[in-house]
């Protein structure tokens, strides 16, 4: 893999920029916690990132997903089946997660908004990439419990929904890291926005829920913002937050 698709945020904190969308790796000695898996296309690409910093699919001890839109859960069922690997998410995403109702953006919000610069590209782009395959989970779990998780990197989840339902975030306070998923992200291509934003309104569940969720994001401790799309942002996540909510308006 290229050297600048894998970028180093933290010792043990590794950001991964897949074909649109973003994973996070977190090591610990032998031991990885995977946020979010990319598109089902994205596979190849995923077990590479992982092999060039130095583990196999088995070292993974857990997958925790920011939410279930095809993007971000593409191979999560995979690594389930295939290696026992176990997948979690916010309680309220479970069911997401196992296609008992799907929040995502359609093809007809899609095509509605096909004059914008950067919507049938990302639109072709995400098809060809198996946005629209079933990548319905079998045996997601949620969280066993609030706070830290017992996992490489000691990771936070908190619940920001919006986006999605269950979307939750996951705060390295060790580290002053925030691994964002679609609830604050830095780039997009279907905006011509540059830096910390909220994602185009038709990608949204509710947008009034994604906008309090950025009153959460702004109450944590981070200054690295490693997003599910666009670069990693070095500053405070507390003014990332506040820039995105003055660009929604």
């Amino acid at each position: 893999m290229r050297e600048e698709t894998i970028v180093e945020a933290a010792a043990g904190v590794h950001l991964v920029h897949g074909s649109n969308t973003n994973w996070v790796v977190l090591s610990e000695g032998d031991s990885v916690t995977l946020i979010d898996t990319g598109y089902p296309g994205d596979r190849e690409q995923l077990l590479a990132s992982l092999k060039t910093l130095g583990y196999a699919p088995e070292a993974v001890t857990a997958v925790l997903v920011t939410h279930a839109h095809s993007d971000h859960l593409g191979s999560a069922e995979f690594l389930n089946r295939t290696y026992g690997i176990p997948v979690r998410l916010h309680a309220a995403e479970v069911p997401h997660a196992r296609r008992e109702f799907l929040h995502q953006v359609s093809i007809g919000q899609v095509m509605r908004q096909a004059w914008r610069p950067g919507v049938l590209p990302w639109a072709v782009h995400a098809i060809r990439s198996g946005g629209t395959t079933d990548v319905a989970m079998t045996q997601p779990e949620a969280f066993p419990h609030e706070g830290p998780l017992d996992l490489p990197g000691r990771p936070v989840p908190v619940h920001t929904p919006g986006h999605t339902h269950g979307h939750c975030v996951y705060h390295l306070p060790e580290a002053g890291v925030l691994v964002s998923g679609d609830a604050l992200v830095s780039g997009h291509p279907t905006s011509r926005i540059r830096g910390p934003q909220l994602l185009p309104k038709m990608f949204d569940t509710e947008r009034a829920g994604a906008l309090a969720s950025l009153d959460r994001i702004e109450a944590l401790a981070a200054d690295v913002l490693l997003p599910g799309h666009g670069p990693v942002h070095r500053a405070p996540v507390r003014e990332a937050a506040r820039r995105a909510r003055e660009l929604a308006g």
